[in-house]
């Protein structure tokens, strides 16, 4: 004849299986799904027949697991009624084991006796429990979550240089709640896929505050975060076998207690207070922790929604202001050569008589017209890089050092000996020359614009064994380190651009980047005050693979061999 504590220590997977079955289609289970369920149920049929085992001493391991439970329940919204019912229900799955063996064979009638009245005592403690929780804890815990939405919703905004101070005050509002002497607030940084202190308070904070942040299993964050929706308690900071920094081994802080924020979905931080004390922290304490921690990662996700909402609309504001800005610049920069076209266009039509002797008139009309064009190409070709695309090109064979001496010699028919022309004389690759005569262009032109009115501007040519490279270098005022990282975007001009006498859209740059990415190659900036500003175009010597391949600036530092 088996025995109660054989059957469960027999059929144990089997039981919690059963349970988990019935449980699941029972009222209780809606919406929770099968890692919150199945939280404490294992260990207290482990531990009722550890009771059965021992001649009944183990009741005191049973009732901190009913705590346990019954603390789970609550933090989920769970009634009592549903509680019970899934006591009643580990009985029944327990019962079902031997329901198809012999009598011969089955539990004594006094040992499954003994096994409904330990259900039963379970039951009424889960009642008692509720009722004592609901109690004490109602009106203080509303007391402190009013508390902490009111400091939550002043400290809304994350980036504020005053958004410590207001987590030191959440921190002290948890601190009072939970009796603690210290705690620490530390919040998930993707990036560095590290955990970064954000507040501290109480005695002992700075040890707190310094106290290792890594998501290492073996430091006591990493606990945390590896308990996931349970609480990871430590009872003495100077004697634990986990990663503890001497600081904080020294600093008076001895229990501690942690929570995941939040218990489920992505990691968000952590939240841990400490104790002067060493003791094991309560059912209720743990329970507070977390109701406290649940509802500061809703003010946490607020925060977080709040600032994003924020930065959209910055950036929708600043969209709207390009486009503002784009349609005053397109409507007068357009108007001058569409209007001079028309003028002549309207002189020709009045004396159709002289158009061979006006021929220097016709001539304006087209140059005029495909100033215009080349507008109108510019915008749109900004518009693509702007979306993500790469510019079209027309491949073919062509000659840099050609191009780039026919870009000087119009320069300097232009505005006069001011352009220089240095190193190879012929470099040749399979490139677009419409796009790469743009760009030089444009780079000459922008040096032109704000570098220095006496001082000359320089091309130089260079060819190694994996790429080509132009460079445009004049003397000038520094572009500052804040306009470096943005001067390639669409419509950006410098702050000295904006102030300044030179007026333009702000593509130049942009079609300059978008003609090295469509080539493979890359475009580079260096500016000092003493030394000047050099922009340097590098392309690969051949862009036909690029132009299919959406990986092409990396594959540019592979490509090799001179057409």
């Amino acid at each position: 004849m088996a025995s109660i504590a054989e059957v469960i220590r027999s059929h144990h997977s089997e039981i919690i299986q059963c349970w988990m079955e019935e449980a699941t289609r029972a009222a209780s289970a809606r919406g929770l799904d099968s890692p919150e369920f199945r939280n404490v149920m294992p260990i207290y049929l482990a531990s009722l027949a550890e009771a059965r085992a021992s001649g009944g001493d183990g009741d005191n391991k049973q009732r901190q697991h009913v705590e346990s439970h019954v603390s789970a329940r609550l933090r989920q919204g769970f009634h009592v009624a549903e509680v019970v019912e899934e006591f009643a229900i580990l009985g029944r799955c327990i019962t079902r084991t031997w329901a198809t063996t012999p009598l011969s064979e089955q539990p004594a009638g006094q040992d499954v006796e003994r096994l409904y009245a330990e259900l039963h005592v379970a039951m009424e403690a889960v009642a008692n429990l509720f009722g004592k929780h609901l109690l004490e804890e109602e009106q203080t815990e509303k007391r402190y979550l009013r508390l902490l939405q009111k400091v939550a919703i002043e400290a809304l905004r994350l980036d504020e240089p005053s958004s410590r101070d207001r987590f030191r005050e959440l921190l002290e509002v948890i601190l009072e709640a939970m009796g603690a002497q210290s705690g620490a607030l530390l919040l998930y940084e993707p990036e560095g896929e590290r955990l970064v202190t954000t507040a501290s308070a109480g005695a002992a904070n700075e040890q707190l505050e310094h106290y290792a942040t890594s998501l290492d299993p073996k430091s006591f964050p990493g606990s945390i975060v590896a308990a996931g929706e349970e609480t990871y308690s430590l009872l003495d900071a100077m004697t634990t076998t986990l990663e503890v920094s001497a600081s904080l081994r020294q600093g008076g802080i001895h229990s501690l207690l942690g929570v995941r924020l939040p218990a489920h979905r992505a990691l968000m931080g952590v939240l841990y207070v400490g104790l002067t004390d060493t003791r094991e922290f309560t059912g209720r304490e743990k329970q507070r922790l977390q109701t406290l921690g649940q509802h500061l990662s809703v003010h946490l996700e607020n925060a977080r929604l709040y600032t994003n909402l924020q930065e959209k609309v910055e950036a929708l504001q600043t969209e709207r202001g390009l486009r503002e800005q784009f349609v005053n610049i397109l409507a007068h920069d357009l108007r001058g050569p569409l209007s001079t076209a028309k003028m002549g266009a309207h002189r020709l039509l009045r004396a159709p008589e002289k158009l061979e002797a006006r021929r220097d008139l016709a001539l304006r009309i087209e140059r005029n017209i495909e100033r215009a064009d080349q507008m109108v190409r510019d915008l749109l070709d900004a518009n693509r890089i702007q979306a993500g695309q790469r510019l079209p090109l027309r491949l073919d064979v062509c000659d840099l050092g050609r191009i780039a001496r026919d870009v000087v010699d119009e320069l300097t028919m232009l505005h006069g000996e001011r352009f220089v022309l240095d190193g190879e004389a012929h470099v040749r690759g399979i490139w677009s020359a419409e796009e790469l005569r743009r760009a030089l262009w444009n780079l000459g032109t922008n040096a032109l614009k704000y570098g220095a009115a006496d001082s000359p501007i320089t091309f130089t040519l260079t060819a190694t064994g994996t790429q080509a490279q132009v460079s445009v270098h004049n003397q000038g005022p520094m572009i500052a380190r804040a306009d470096q990282e943005s001067i390639f975007k669409p419509f950006i001009r410098t702050r000295s651009a904006k102030t300044g006498p030179a007026k333009g859209w702000g593509l130049g740059l942009t079609l300059v980047w978008g003609c090295a990415q469509a080539h493979g190659g890359r475009v580079e900036l260096t500016s000092d005050a003493d030394l000047g500003t050099t922009f340097r175009l590098a392309l690969p010597w051949d862009a036909r693979p690029f132009q299919a391949d959406p990986n092409g600036p990396e594959r540019a530092k592979q490509a090799s061999g001179h057409p």
